[in-house]
């Protein structure tokens, strides 16, 4: 059975699209408004959170983007795309997928619901300026790998890559990128140079197109 993925446009559903070009695997792609648990209610029969990913594979159906990554990249591309569990690299690599939803990517959804999701007398500057912080600050892990490699870990391209890299791409949503370290700044750059990031962007876009869904990232979170 082909996979699906349920996606909306630079979500956190971006990290496995991005994996799957990656792969070149064949796969639907399902794209819902943002956010999906109001404004596509239907969705919630397929995932009573609402949230996205949702990614279907036969019987297997996972909602952790990073999860998801692990899960493909073990499946389909072993010792590749992942790192294998005798590689001496393998407990850095599951850090690193870990350590860009838990460390990198949560402080920004504060970041966001405070500064464009919240009603007007509900928004909280102090909030969204601390987590911005805390986000830069954790982001220095990242600039210590990146001083002297081009990838976060085992030498090579890996699953690790996109999920650290999708904390990147969310924070230039947010106009975090302009206090990126020029080492972390390279980096981003050179992920953003892979033609299945490329691919991963204009598929989403034109998908959504296709589906009638608004192609914006999320209501008004572009600088």
């Amino acid at each position: 059975m082909i996979i699906t993925l349920y996606h909306c446009v630079s979500a956190r559903s971006f990290r496995p699209l991005w994996l799957l070009e990656e792969l070149g695997l064949p796969y639907a792609l399902k794209m819902l408004p943002f956010p999906p648990r109001a404004l596509a209610r239907s969705f919630l029969q397929e995932n009573p959170l609402g949230t996205v990913p949702l990614l279907v594979d036969g019987e297997t159906r996972m909602t952790e983007s990073t999860a998801i990554c692990e899960y493909l990249a073990a499946r389909h591309s072993p010792g590749t795309l992942g790192v294998a569990v005798d590689d001496a690299a393998y407990g850095a690599y599951l850090n690193w997928l870990h350590m860009s939803d838990a460390t990198l990517t949560f402080p920004q959804t504060l970041v966001l619901r405070y500064t464009h999701f919240e009603p007007a007398e509900r928004l909280q500057p102090q909030v969204a300026q601390d987590y911005s912080r805390w986000f830069l600050a954790r982001l220095r892990a990242v600039d210590a790998v990146v001083q002297h490699q081009d990838f976060i870990c085992a030498g090579r391209f890996t699953a690790a890559d996109v999920t650290v890299a999708y904390a990147l791409m969310l924070a230039s949503h947010l106009g975090l990128d302009a206090q990126f370290s020029p080492a972390v700044a390279a980096y981003w750059a050179r992920m953003q140079d892979r033609p299945a990031f490329q691919r991963a962007l204009a598929v989403q876009h034109q998908a959504a197109r296709d589906q009638g869904v608004p192609t914006t990232p999320a209501p008004d979170i572009r600088p």
